[in-house]
């Protein structure tokens, strides 16, 4: 029967019903300041995780998964333009005040979604841009958008300012948040909703949690459960959202063609500065960043490697671990093969096509990831390769496979390796 037979028949609504979705949807949930080692399936011994250990289980877990930069606003501009923050414009974190953002030139994922027929929303932390109002979620390719236009804790006493947290919808401000232990939840059923609504058409689920970046919460149902205290009822809060994510897709049959990842934007909020430490902080409100050297605002591994799994039934082959270098800022030209867009030609990026490598069917084809610091490129992995030039400090050299933790400058050693990558660190410092 063709399509117009089909319209004959039943009008647009059967038409929808009838033909196959042949785009798969694509949902990506990402944490805010969760450390590597903050999931069962990444080796935490207290916090328990079901349901994003069955995403490992059902898809891949990557072990050299980096997030685009070790701090909020560059990390989030890196995953939705596949360009390094530097590159694209916006290298350090805005704040309640910042007038600006991410520039209006810059493509996101959810245009490209757009262009391809997509159903778009960005449900969580914006962060990119908020004032004047052609920075919001509405004017960058997102079709709805609720959230916290910045960081959970802009506000006093951690923060300077005489603006509110106010949770937005679309384009305005629609109740001050005085109580944040509920916007996991939140977040969750206007996710599911968006999913329920979007039946029979592709769509892209953008779902940046506020949790756990400081000060963590969990909702009361939810609190006391967890071994590992307060921060662990928050990252098993998120599992939950993550299990209510999964099972509207099953309910929905769509399982089978919706691709999921999940990452964090950075790692652990390590050595916090005095003002944090108010209102019942705690310095253990901070995750795990396991095996690995520095946290959140350096550009050791515990900055910048991060938990990355991702699940599509049928496609990505089941119960895989890969210690293959993979990058969100690979997610913008993954997404765009997967809906069958091209990759604009007028500008540089710096992700790369893993649907191969997520099927199994090649390594990954990235080679190198940079280590960005706001504007300060401090280091560059090629291969198994570190090396690493931090301001006035002596430069350092790791072997990532032999040396994970980064506690042994091999440096000395392997004088010719050192030498080539100072060289492509300084040529890059230049270029990018």
């Amino acid at each position: 029967m063709t399509r117009r037979q089909i319209l004959q028949l039943g009008g647009a609504s059967a038409a929808a019903q009838t033909l196959p979705q042949t785009k798969p949807n694509i949902i990506v949930l990402f944490a805010d300041d969760m450390g590597y080692g903050d999931l069962s399936c990444y080796g935490h011994p207290n916090i328990q995780t079901p349901n994003l250990d069955r995403l490992a289980s059902e898809g891949i877990r990557f072990t050299s998964g980096y997030a685009a930069a070790s701090v909020c606003t560059p990390s989030r501009v890196g995953l939705l333009t596949g360009r390094y923050a530097k590159r694209a414009g916006l290298p350090t974190n805005l704040g309640p005040e910042s007038i600006g953002g991410l520039p209006l030139s810059e493509i996101t994922i959810a245009q490209q979604m757009k262009s391809q027929g997509y159903k778009t929303a960005a449900i969580g932390k914006w962060h990119i841009g908020h004032s004047p109002k052609e920075y919001l979620p509405t004017s960058r390719g997102f079709d709805q958008y609720l959230g916290l236009l910045y960081s959970n804790d802009m506000i006093p006493p951690w923060v300077k300012t005489e603006r509110p947290l106010h949770l937005w919808r679309n384009n305005d401000a629609i109740e001050p948040v005085t109580d944040q232990s509920q916007l996991t939840e939140r977040y969750t059923d206007e996710a599911v909703n968006f999913i329920r609504k979007s039946a029979g058409n592709p769509f892209f689920l953008y779902l940046p949690y506020a949790m756990p970046h400081l000060p963590v919460s969990a909702p009361p149902s939810r609190r006391g459960r967890s071994r590992a205290g307060l921060y662990g009822d928050t990252i098993e809060t998120l599992d939950w959202s993550a299990g209510q994510i999964l099972g509207e897709l099953k309910t929905r049959g769509i399982d089978n063609n919706t691709l999921v990842v999940f990452c964090s934007d950075n790692g652990p909020w390590h050595d916090l500065p005095p003002r944090m430490l108010a209102q019942g902080v705690e310095p253990w409100h901070t995750g795990s960043k396991s095996l690995f050297r520095g946290a959140k605002g350096t550009t050791y591994e515990g900055g910048h490697r991060v938990p990355f799994l991702a699940r599509w039934p049928g496609t990505i082959p089941a119960g895989r671990t890969s210690s293959e270098m993979v990058s969100t800022l690979d997610f913008f030209p993954t997404f765009s093969a997967a809906a069958g867009a091209r990759v604009p030609t007028d500008r540089l990026y710096d992700g790369y096509n893993l649907l191969p490598t997520l099927k199994g069917q090649a390594p990954s084809p990235r080679d190198n990831y940079k280590y960005f610091l706001g504007k300060d490129l401090q280091g560059i992995r090629q291969g198994p390769w570190k090396y690493r030039q931090a301001g006035e400090n002596p430069p350092e050299l790791f072997h990532l496979d032999f040396d994970p933790a980064e506690q042994y400058n091999v440096l000395d050693r392997n004088p010719a390796i050192a030498q080539s990558l100072a060289s492509r660190l300084a040529e890059d410092r230049v270029n990018i």
